[in-house]
């Protein structure tokens, strides 16, 4: 991806508290990283070439590299795991293989550690629950973060929630509590940070990036009744969400919601969801937070229930 100089006042922002937040990491504790032999699926990724100039083909204001621009991958019941770049039409390329032997993978979400507008590789729990970082590539080295991650039952990376310059996670346990961990920009994380309790409510919850236009990474969660709520960030990592707000109902039509960047490359964060039948569904970002998603654009007509895990 060509990466951009000319990043606009919402991410000079964000980068502008980058190093007193890596400071303050640096004073707490990492999770202890012990041996371990259980094997790890790899996975590979091409690069998106996206330039500023070419913001005016898609009638954008915003400049790419504001929102991530990463591909979303599907990881099939065979442990096959594919990948998907934005076709610059407003949806989605044909698939390429990127990765064998995710069938025993419990979750998987990507991780951009230097801010550049991509991921670089992948945070993923194994059938044990053990919690690994590896950058993109058959060969690369897996980082062996911590044991005891078979608590959670969701896991995502929602972007820099922290206000550092790396991306961080957030994960939510059986009873419903949802934690932050800040991530270092190697792979590696802090302590965890309870966010708060009664996330159990929530059948998804997923975020990659600004949904409201004032440079923080936002989340949305899909209630048990269809309703689709939005978290807007606050960047304290403390105290990493204000109150929600109703985005819309009628969600319970989609078995899973995923966020991974910029779809339509407009420089704004966008929405992924499935329905029964297996299509798949661009919500696009507005950067408004009182409207923060466009209506719905078909753009993969079936098939896409063939995968246990997307991201």
């Amino acid at each position: 991806m060509a990466k951009s100089s000319g990043l606009n006042t919402r991410r000079a922002l964000a980068r502008a508290t980058a190093a007193a937040l890596t400071a303050a990491l640096v004073a707490t504790g990492a999770s202890s990283a012990v041996a371990a032999d259980e094997p790890v699926p790899t996975a590979t990724r091409p690069q998106a070439d996206v330039k500023p100039s070419e913001k005016s083909k898609f009638g954008s204001t915003a400049l790419p590299g504001d929102a991530q621009i990463n591909p979303l991958f599907g990881a099939d019941g065979n442990g096959d795991l594919w990948g998907y770049l934005p076709n610059f039409e407003g949806g989605l390329d044909s698939r390429f293989f990127s990765g064998s032997d995710w069938d025993t993978a419990r979750a998987a979400t990507q991780v951009d550690h230097n801010s550049d507008g991509e991921s670089d590789g992948l945070w993923q729990v194994t059938s044990g629950g053990q919690l690994y970082y590896g950058d993109w590539g058959i060969d690369a080295e897996h980082v062996f973060v911590g044991n005891g991650w078979k608590i959670y039952n969701q896991l995502f990376s929602g972007a820099n929630l922290g206000g550092a310059g790396a991306d961080d996670l957030l994960a939510r346990d059986g009873s419903g509590n949802l934690y932050l961990y800040l991530g270092y920009g190697n792979g590696k994380l802090t302590q965890r940070y309870k966010v708060g309790g009664g996330w159990d409510a929530y059948t998804h919850i997923t975020g990659k990036g600004d949904l409201t236009g004032d440079g923080k990474a936002d989340i949305v969660a899909k209630d048990k009744s269809g309703v689709l709520w939005l978290y807007k960030g606050t960047g304290n990592y403390k105290a990493p969400f204000s109150s929600r707000a109703r985005v819309g109902g009628g969600w319970n039509t989609y078995n899973n919601i995923v966020s991974v960047g910029d779809i339509d490359i407009d420089g704004i964060t966008d929405l992924v969801a499935r329905n029964k039948s297996g299509a798949l569904y661009l919500y696009k970002g507005t950067g408004n937070g009182s409207a923060p998603f466009s209506s719905p654009v078909k753009i993969g007509s079936g098939g896409w229930n063939s995968y246990r895990l997307m991201f």
